[in-house]
């Protein structure tokens, strides 16, 4: 795509400074950019890299006449602009429209008006697939599954038999739609049953097999979900696995079967979320986090990297820390392990101390 920089401004609904008229034709680091690309500059340090002669995008606080640009794109939320210049400029994965002719669909398939299908999709019987849908090559879709409008799916998504999805959702490579949940019974009560309970002792150890749980529920999507690559959401026991509206997932998450994650949620990468846990609305969990079965964690929870939630999570709680704590509470008790050399040298040297008034005193 090619704009002018003051088309591009318009377009972010920004102040421009300079001249307006020079081309665009793509976006760079600062100290990378092409005369014909506008170099993002969102920090002092970055603007500090800028080549005279150029064009930047800048925080609304820079001057650019200093910086010795020719024009630039002033923005009160620099970050928040980058959302849309790179939106202007990214070409997409470009699947071509209609039906490539290697691609199986069942008759019994539908398929809206402007679906764009890749070689080697298998859409299976009954599917519906929305207006303007993108799917790119090598993609599984199972029987009675439905397909929002403007969805796009990117090569290699496997979604399983009656699942749905909403409107603009992005499946990135390699994810995985209504798998199985890892479900399974023994017929007397399992060593797992019996330290759920004891929390910890074991009466009896003896053998036990493992007898599968059929999953016949479904995995429902809501619109403008987006789910990175090779991750995993498990279809339901009875009712469905659901992911609410908005919800950003990263790279190699897991979602576990029966589990609902509510509206505007942002699950980082590697994240593992047991079955049938709850999560609220705008949560973030941040990457490695792990949520254990059968909880809740409420709205507006913000959990730090590798935080191990065990139990329910008041909203509104920052956690931190393996068993989840709050946040404050696990980086003073991270300064105090810190302290612990320190303090042991002291009870050392008292000891040692007193050792030498006792010695001294039975010697008089």
């Amino acid at each position: 795509m090619t704009l002018t920089i003051s088309e591009l401004a318009r377009a972010l609904d920004a102040r421009l400074w300079g001249d307006g008229s020079l081309i665009v034709r793509g976006a760079a680091e600062a100290g990378q950019a092409r005369e014909d690309q506008i170099a993002l500059a969102t920090t002092e340090a970055y603007a500090a890299k800028l080549a005279p002669g150029g064009m930047a995008l800048l925080a609304d606080s820079s001057d650019p006449e200093a910086l010795g640009l020719r024009a630039a794109i002033l923005v009160a939320r620099p970050r928040l602009a980058m959302a849309g210049l790179t939106r202007a400029f990214d070409p997409g994965p470009g699947i071509a429209p209609g039906i490539h002719p290697t691609a199986v669909i069942d008759p019994t398939a539908e398929l809206g008006e402007g679906a764009a299908i890749g070689p080697f999709v298998v859409i299976g019987p009954r599917a519906r697939i929305g207006a303007g849908a993108r799917i790119a090559s090598h993609v599984s879709i199972g029987a009675d599954t439905v397909i929002g409008r403007d969805v796009l799916i990117h090569p290699g998504v496997r979604i399983a038999h009656g699942v749905t999805l909403g409107d603009r959702v992005i499946l990135n490579p390699g994810v995985s739609l209504g798998g199985d949940g890892f479900s399974f019974v023994t017929p007397e009560k399992s060593g797992v049953e019996e330290i759920r309970e004891t929390l910890g002792a074991r009466n009896e150890i003896r053998q036990q097999h493992w007898t599968r749980i059929h999953s016949l529920g479904g995995v429902e999507i809501g619109d403008d979900v987006e789910i990175g690559a090779n991750s995993t959401v498990d279809r339901g026991t009875i009712r469905a696995t659901r992911v609410g509206r908005g919800t950003k997932i990263d790279n190699l998450v897991q979602i576990g079967h029966n589990c609902i994650v509510g509206e505007d949620c942002l699950l980082c990468g590697l994240v593992g979320i047991a079955g049938s846990a709850r999560i609220g609305n705008r949560v973030v969990l941040g990457g490695q986090v792990g949520v254990s079965d059968n909880i809740f964690v409420g709205d507006d929870v913000i959990a730090g990297g590798a935080t191990k939630i065990f139990t329910n999570a008041p909203a509104g709680r920052v956690l931190l820390g393996s068993p989840a704590v709050k946040m404050e509470t696990h980086v003073e008790a991270q300064k105090n392990i810190r302290r612990l050399p320190r303090l042991y040298a002291q009870v050392a040297e008292l000891r040692e101390t007193v050792k030498k008034l006792l010695d001294k005193g039975g010697a008089g």
